[in-house]
């Protein structure tokens, strides 16, 4: 007795919702408070690290309503957690930066 498969394609429908701009400065719908937090995790005054018994080092962030810290991630060295730090904090940067709307990255004549 032979087996005999045929496979048939899947047809596969893709929907993309896209956005437009809008300059009536509501953030794009990001509240006051995330962008409260943002620049706050955008300042490395507001950043930590501590070595762990184990000899790692982990960085944390203070919260910013409450004098508490929570950490982030563990590295092997200070120098890669901090590298951690400053690729956060250029994350946070970055979105602050997009709430300003749109640039423009090239033209043409």
């Amino acid at each position: 007795m032979q087996l005999c498969l045929t496979l048939k394609p899947n047809t596969m429908t893709y929907f993309y919702k896209t956005y437009s701009w809008s300059s009536q400065g509501d953030n794009q719908g990001v509240s006051d408070k995330t962008i409260e937090a943002w620049k706050h995790l955008a300042e490395k005054k507001n950043w930590r690290i501590v070595q762990l018994p184990n000899g790692y080092y982990q960085t944390e962030y203070r919260d910013i309503e409450k004098d508490e810290w929570y950490d982030v991630t563990r590295r092997e060295t200070v120098e890669s957690a901090e590298a951690a730090i400053d690729g956060s904090i250029d994350h946070y940067e970055k979105r602050i930066d997009f709430l300003k709307g749109p640039k423009v990255v090239k033209t043409f004549k």
